[in-house]
């Protein structure tokens, strides 16, 4: 175990070193207002504490992606740990931190409007229409997931299509209602059983001494799929995840102060860090090695694996209460996900949001689709989410670079990690059969060409963006309220 414990600790000492460096070179304005009060509308601008919003933004960003994600990357072996600690600290934590705190010094802005700021107006409607592709997939996935969890575990009693229907009826309950009457409001006892049923499950492990394995750069894929681009792709969310970028301008529109943004947006993205550790050492210890694992996925995918796993670690009564904990995790991040949508929609059509009506003409669609979308493969779902995720990281990554690079700041942080996953999202695009199908050797070539233009693009428009002197942030010497002491 001592490469997963060694992983647990670097993720830790992540968050209390690199983590000070990001937040200390993207610089905290104390005294600054946030759009929680400048902006405050009872419905989505709502300032809460720190403690609130921090399980809340881990709640929103870890849905099924630190859990499934990881027991499907555990099939290539424990090198699937060293992309989870060094994705989480380098790229994963830094993406949230930046996306954050520049909604935060943007009237909690979402990605697209952000996209549209510092990487231009085109990027704008390109964005906007690839967050609400993303959050539609995302909320459609999430409803799947639960519901055959929930169906397993009540073994049948309840028809799979009630079940469906009462956690979209929750969906548009919390996607309607002000932010602290729902969310604010039940996430802390949901955080509460997610902690306890991820640290059961690791705990259990190294009490029992799960032959958890060692470090090994060896690709153990039983289909010998390759590393990259697949396992950058199969582990997002507990590494990196584009989604997370649609999920922090809510909070963003919460957050009291700026000096809270580490603990709440990279601290949480540690958090979730820790749970993927955990399900990828539970998939490679518990089911005699990727062979098993992958026969038990072909059998019933990742949903088996989170009930076998609860079940054999912690029994029946601690393994149900452990799969009630990442049963929760879903649909957490599926309410935040249509909330997300709503607001984006919103805000690109500049429609107000403060009476119930209007919110409500914006969801019912989405809904409707999302509905639709339930009836197609799980797995097929599945591919295109994990690339719209990362190809949504990769633009959240380069409008932070953008910003720092803007401010004279150390945009390397932002466009390394961003110049990585668009080489891996571009290789995945070209090779995969839900894409172009073409040879991966060429799609190795194609993807090369293209990322070099595009990373040649940013600096030519990062050059000119910082001789217009482009602002960084909204304007707010008008405001004359007062902010939380």
């Amino acid at each position: 175990m001592i490469t997963f414990l060694f992983a647990i600790v670097l993720l830790i000492v992540g968050y209390f070193t690199y983590g000070k460096y990001i937040e200390k070179m993207f610089g905290v304005k104390e005294d600054r207002a946030t759009p929680a009060y400048t902006s405050g509308d009872g419905v989505d601008y709502v300032p809460m504490s720190t403690k609130k919003n921090s399980l809340i933004q881990l709640l929103n960003i870890a849905g099924v992606g630190p859990i499934f994600g990881p027991i499907m990357g555990a099939l290539y072996g424990p090198v699937a740990f060293i992309w989870i600690v060094v994705g989480a600290i380098f790229a994963g934590a830094v993406h949230d931190y930046l996306t954050g705190m520049i909604s935060i010094r943007n009237r909690g802005a979402h990605l697209p409007e952000l996209a549209g700021k510092f990487l231009g107006k085109t990027m704008k409607h390109i964005v906007n229409a690839f967050a609400l592709l993303l959050l539609v997939l995302v909320g459609t996935v999430f409803v799947s997931a639960p519901a055959g969890l929930l169906y397993n575990l009540m073994n049948g009693w309840m028809a799979m299509g009630v079940i469906v229907a009462l956690i979209f009826l929750y969906y548009i309950l919390a996607t309607l209602l002000p932010i602290d009457k729902i969310i604010g409001r039940f996430y802390p006892i949901f955080g509460a059983l997610l902690i306890i049923s991820a640290l059961g499950v690791g705990g259990m492990m190294l009490f029992t001494g799960a032959p958890i394995p060692e470090l090994t750069f060896t690709n153990m894929h039983p289909d010998n799929l390759p590393i990259f681009p697949l396992l950058f792709l199969t582990i997002s969310c507990g590494a990196l995840s584009g989604f997370h970028a649609t999920q922090s301008p809510i909070i963003s529109r919460t957050t009291q102060k700026e000096s809270q943004g580490r603990k709440i947006f990279y601290g949480m993205m540690i958090a979730e860090a820790i749970v993927a550790m955990i399900w990828a050492a539970a998939g490679m210890a518990l089911f005699k090695g990727p062979v098993g694992l992958n026969e038990l996925l072909a059998a019933g995918g990742p949903a088996l694996i989170v009930s076998e796993a609860s079940t054999l670690m912690l029994g029946a009564v601690g393994g149900t209460l452990a799969i009630l904990g990442v049963i929760i995790l879903p649909i957490t991040s599926g309410d935040t996900a249509f909330r997300s949508a709503r607001m984006i929609i919103a805000d690109y059509i500049k429609y107000p949001q403060v009476k119930l009506l209007s919110r409500l003409w914006i969801a019912l669609p989405m809904f409707v689709i999302s509905i639709i979308l339930t009836q197609v493969d799980f797995n097929i779902l599945w591919r295109y989410f994990s690339w719209a995720n990362q190809s949504t990281a990769v633009i959240a990554l380069f409008v932070g670079a953008m910003y720092l690079f803007i401010a004279g700041k150390n945009y390397w942080v932002a466009l390394i990690p961003g110049t990585f996953m668009l080489m891996a999202t571009t290789t995945y695009i070209l090779n995969a059969a839900i894409g172009f199908g073409l040879p991966m050797n060429v799609s190795y070539i194609g993807a090369s060409v293209i990322s070099i233009f595009l990373v040649a693009l940013f600096f030519y428009s990062a050059v000119k963006a910082r001789a217009a002197q482009i602002p960084l942030e909204e304007d707010i010497t008008g405001w004359r309220g007062t902010a939380v002491e």
